[in-house]
């Protein structure tokens, strides 16, 4: 742990280590921020589902609950929401929630995998949701297929994925021009954010492909599901190329971009040089405070529906 990362932290799992304190840098003021963002991802993912009235939500990978309770907002109570994920802490905090919103009477809560969906009932969720999730797990294969089993025969699937290939590709590509001198004429400090980069996704061609944040794309999607034996698949590729909320320096190098990553406070102190942190923070500590930092972001929305008369599912 940082200096500054809460006592509550020790023995928690990673997954809700990195949503309920790291992605935020422990700042209370930048989670509204943070919220912000994963709430307009989690918008797109409800239009994509299609009427919530008095259907059966299944949230995979629910976390704290943020897309069914999203849903609840939009649909009142007629919905009905199965929360599934692979953190009992954040299975916790949902279910806390729930009591907190009167929907506990509304929800079921489940300990498992997007590869397995074990306690989900097959043909039992009238719409099946998720956001980043199957960018972390290994099988998504397996995962679509779980998908389409507990699916209504017309049920919906709406999901997101962030893809970050395209990004790990050319880091890979920027470390082998850094090592072969092909890079010198870039400016120091790009160089330096490079590889700070490269310290928290995949940056060579043998890490990329056995890592599963990486080694797929958008374009990996549409057969994935389709040979699942999901009809009517429709993938749109979002590219938001954005100004961050300004936020102060520290909070900026505490907050991990991803679940298992290191913030850059700790790739500074693992493989950066006093001179270099500095030349860093100069270049970028105004730009980051003053709310004129770009970041993109690239997130595949794909929505499909398990046929009314269901086939035989392909394996």
């Amino acid at each position: 742990m940082t200096s500054n990362e809460p006592q509550e932290m020790q023995g928690s799992d990673p997954w809700a280590d990195w949503l309920l304190w790291r992605r935020h840098g422990v700042d209370p003021s930048h989670e509204a921020d943070v919220r912000g963002q994963v709430e307009s991802f989690r918008n797109r993912v409800l239009d994509g589902a299609g009427p919530l009235a008095g259907m059966t939500l299944l949230d995979v990978g629910a976390g704290d609950g943020l897309i069914s309770f999203g849903a609840f907002e939009r649909a009142g109570g007629s919905l009905k929401a199965i929360l599934a994920d692979v953190s009992k802490t954040l299975l916790r905090r949902a279910e806390e929630r729930s009591v907190e919103l009167g929907l506990r009477d509304r929800c079921r809560f489940l300990h498992t995998s997007a590869e397995r969906l074990d306690g989900v009932a097959d043909a039992s969720a009238d719409i099946l949701a998720t956001r980043a999730v199957l960018a972390y797990v290994p099988d998504k294969a397996a995962a679509a297929r779980q998908f389409h089993r507990v699916l209504k025969p017309g049920g919906r699937l709406s999901i997101a994925e962030p893809i970050y290939r395209d990004e790990a590709l050319q880091l890979a590509a920027f470390e082998n021009a850094l090592r072969s001198g092909q890079a010198r004429s870039i400016a120091p400090q790009v160089q330096l954010m490079h590889r700070c980069r490269a310290a928290q996704i995949p940056s060579t061609l043998e890490a990329i492909q056995k890592n599963p944040l990486t080694n797929f794309s958008e374009r990996d999607l549409i057969p994935i599901f389709h040979t699942a034996g999901f009809s009517e698949i429709h993938l749109e590729l979002h590219i938001d190329l954005l100004k961050q909320p300004a936020v102060a320096w520290d909070t900026f190098i505490d907050a991990a971009p991803l679940p298992g990553t290191p913030t850059l406070r700790e790739v500074f102190a693992a493989q950066l040089s006093d001179a270099e942190r500095r030349l860093l923070e100069q270049e970028f500590r105004l730009l980051v405070e003053t709310g004129q930092n770009m970041a993109q972001n690239t997130t595949a929305y794909l929505t499909a529906r398990k046929p009314a008369q269901s086939g035989m599912m392909q394996q």
